[in-house]
Formats: C-alpha cells, structure tokens, sequence
C-alpha cells in the first residue's frame, strides 16, 4: 500500500469515528444535569464537521468555542482545514490571555471572549457562514423564527448588528453589545450569523433552526405571503407502562426508526427536533420517535411505544403520537407514518400555496393530491389530519406545520416524503426559467389506470 492510499484510508476511518462519536454522543442532554465527560476538543471537532459536512461552512470558515468551569475558552484554530479538524487542532486560552496549542486560535477569539464577559450564562458561542444566513445578511434581514411553531422558542432573541473588520476589538464589541441586550442570535451585516447557548449543543441547535428558516424563507420568495400561525395546542398526555420484552419484530422496527431519522438527516429534509417517525407492531400498539430529539443521535432504546394508549414509562413521545395512533385505529392499510418540515415544501406550507403533484408520473404515484389543513384547525384538533387521508391521498401538509406522509411500510412513508421535497424543489426551479406545465387529467387515469393506483 502506498503511502498517498494510506493516509487516505486513514482519513476515512479517522472521519468514520467521528460519526460514530456523533450518532452515540446524544446531543439532547443539553438540558441533563449530570457531568459531561466528553472533552471539548471532541465536541468542537464534531460540532464544527457536522456544521462542515451540511453546508453551513466552509473550509476557511467558521470557528466555535466553549467555555469550561475553569474559565478556559477551548476554541477552533484559524487557517485550518474545516474538512479534516482534529482533536489536537483544538486551541485552549486560558483566563490570563496564555494560549496553548499548536496553531493560533480563530480570528474571531475577540468576539468570543466579549460575548463570554458579558453573558455569564452562555458556554458556547457558534459563527458560521451558511449561504442562507449570509444571503440575510447581506440585505439587512433576520430570518422570521415566529414562521413556524416552536421554531422562536428553540432560536430565542433575534438580533441584527452593523458590519465591521473580522477579528476586530469593535466587532466584538458590536456583537456582544446584542447579546447583553439579549440577543441568543445575532445576524452580523455582511458576514453571516453568531449564536450562543448554555452548551455547545444548544448553540448549534440554534445556529441549524436559524438556518433552516432562512432556508425555507429563500425558497418561498416570490410566492404568496407569509402565513402566521394561528392557535397553540399541549401534546396529549399519556398514562405509562413499564416495558419488560421487546420481541424480534419491534427491535427490527426500532433499528429501522433509527436509520431513517439519520437518513432524512442526511438528505437535509429535516432539521433537529423537527421530526416524527412512527411504524406500527400491532393494532393499537406502535413505536414514535421521541420528542425534540437529534436525527443523528438517536438510539433504539430511545423510540418510545405506545401500546394500548400508554406510553413507555421515562419517556416523552412526540408531540404528533396522539394523531398517529389515530391514523392506525381508522387505516387497516397504515403501518408507518412521518411527519417532518422540509425545506421545499415548507414554502409552500408556510405560504398557503398548493403544491401540485401532477409534475412527473413517478411524483403523481408516489403521492397522489397532496391535501391540505390549516394551522389553526390543526391547533384546535390535530387528529383532523386524519379526516384528509384515504388510500388515494396518503399525503397532507399542514399550514406552517410540515408535512404528514403515510404508507405501508417505512420506506414508503419515507419515499413520500422524499418525493414531495422533490417535487416542491423542480417546481421552485421551473418557475426559474418557464412557464409550469402539469400533467393533464386524462394523463393522470392513464396513470391510474396503468399502475392499478387506489381510487
């Protein structure tokens, strides 16, 4: 073996470990008591190549920090490759300005040390360029965090700052005068986006949200106005049960759960805390994903099941379990469900725009007429979701809510799914250069007809 095939080799099974570090490092602890024994090094560098690998850096780009109880600031180096971050890339500043490590800390270290010294509560702090955020601020904009529910909660105060030189005392300054006026997010004018958290996985939680609603505000522009959404609703509550046995079925049900949350992840068709899985074991007996939890993060033994309206003991299931389990008492044909908030389609979703399916046969097959509920007949009943499914229309969007795909299995849940993302994203990319022409109606009974669809 040569040396080059090596050292690439050694790359991958170096980059193969970071995964799985980030898929059994559980980032929903951010609100766990209990002592942290992972070490910044390691956080930064997964944090920093998963904010890398999604495209919401670039190899130059970006840098984080935490702060540790000692008042150290662990901070990511200046000049390095993003793509292949170590661990002993990691730089370390301690309270009296000495700096350890073998390169020079990001260019940014003022900025971090300012939001430190003037927010006592905030342990990380997260600047990155993704090009929805930078496309904001670049027109002297902050992304609507109040577009979808829950999103603002997650994201916190949004602010807006003046540009200065990168590196800068007076941008460090600038931003961190936001922040003490209580800014969780600042957008800086012409340079990108800044955010802080009590842990390094609140800020990227906030930093990936912010995000994805710049995302989704991009992809909607030129359609209808923004919709606001209307009413609030709790999640049911659940009696428990404590679970004794798992049988062959349900843990390969489980395993499968876990492998889908990661690859809609990957595909970029959700974000965290953003998602619901669902497949069924038997008649009122199912699994769901649990509340708020990471795509990349989760763990069989995380999936809660909800078997004759009770909940597995110690855990929280998502907020849509109450409408799945519906679903399954009224549809023999339902055995997996998901619901998730893609960025294609949340433009239509968040803008009351129909989204057509009749585009290509495979998108018509796949999903049939999507139909569509309000948020706020959402709100005031989600299980009137359930109203809109038959056999020939497995797919509804809920107004500034996502979108709830149904099937047989999981991979045609899922294959729903992906193809309404798709399909809303060709849409958005015709009206670039067209005129949309949709299939006819005698071109969809063809399609009906020759593929034997359900009526």
């Amino acid at each position: 073996m040569s040396f080059s095939t090596f050292s690439c080799f050694s790359g991958c099974i170096f980059h193969f470990c970071q995964y799985i570090f980030l898929l059994h490092y559980n980032l929903k602890k951010e609100t766990d008591m209990s002592c942290n024994y992972v070490h910044p090094r390691n956080l930064l560098v997964a944090n920093l190549q998963r904010l890398y690998d999604y495209g919401m850096t670039t190899t130059s780009g970006g840098n984080i920090s935490i702060k540790d109880n000692e008042g150290n600031i662990w901070i990511t180096p200046s000049g390095i490759d993003k793509g292949t971050l170590r661990p002993d890339d990691i730089m370390m500043v301690k309270p009296d300005g000495t700096v350890i490590g073998k390169h020079r800390p990001s260019v940014e270290l003022p900025f971090h040390k300012a939001v430190y010294s003037l927010r006592p509560d905030a342990k990380s702090v997260l600047h990155a360029h993704s090009p929805a955020l930078v496309a904001f601020s670049l027109v002297g904009r902050c992304p609507d965090t109040n577009l979808i529910p829950g999103t603002a909660d997650i994201c916190g105060k949004v602010a807006f700052s003046k540009y200065d030189i990168p590196g800068s005392k007076t941008l460090g300054e600038i931003i961190s005068a936001e922040f003490a006026k209580g800014a969780d997010c600042v957008m800086m004018e012409n340079h990108g986006a800044v955010v802080c958290g009590e842990s390094v996985e609140q800020a990227f939680k906030r930093f990936e949200t912010l995000d994805f609603i710049a995302r989704i505000q991009i992809q909607s522009a030129g359609m209808k106005a923004p919709l606001k959404p209307q009413g609030s609703c709790d999640p049911a509550k659940w009696e428990t049960f404590v679970q004794d046995y798992a049988s062959p079925y349900e843990c390969e049900l489980r395993d499968s759960i876990v492998k889908f949350a990661s690859r809609l992840y990957r595909q970029r068709l959700v974000f965290t805390g953003n998602l619901g899985i669902s497949a069924q074991i038997a008649d009122d007996d199912f699994l769901v994903t649990p509340a708020g939890f990471d795509p990349l993060a989760l763990r069989i033994e995380d999936i809660v099941r909800i078997a004759d309206g009770k909940a597995e003991a110690g855990k929280n299931p998502a907020c849509q379990a109450a409408l799945f389990r519906e679903i399954y008492k009224r549809f023999d044909w339902a055995h997996a469900i998901m619901m998730s908030r893609s960025p294609n389609v949340m433009a239509y979703a968040t803008t009351g725009t129909q989204l057509d399916s009749r585009t290509i046969p495979e998108s018509y097959i796949a999903m049939r007429d999507i139909q569509v509920v309000s948020c706020a007949d959402f709100m005031a009943n989600p299980l009137c979701v359930a109203d809109k499914i038959t056999p020939a229309t497995p797919v509804v969007i809920v107004e500034n809510c996502g979108i709830l795909t149904v099937g047989k299995n999981l991979i045609e849940a899922f294959d729903r799914l992906e193809v309404s993302d798709f399909t809303a994203k060709c849409i958005r990319l015709a009206a670039r250069i067209g005129d949309f022409k949709p299939i006819n109606d005698k071109q969809v009974q063809d399609i009906i007809d020759a593929f034997h669809l359900p009526a």
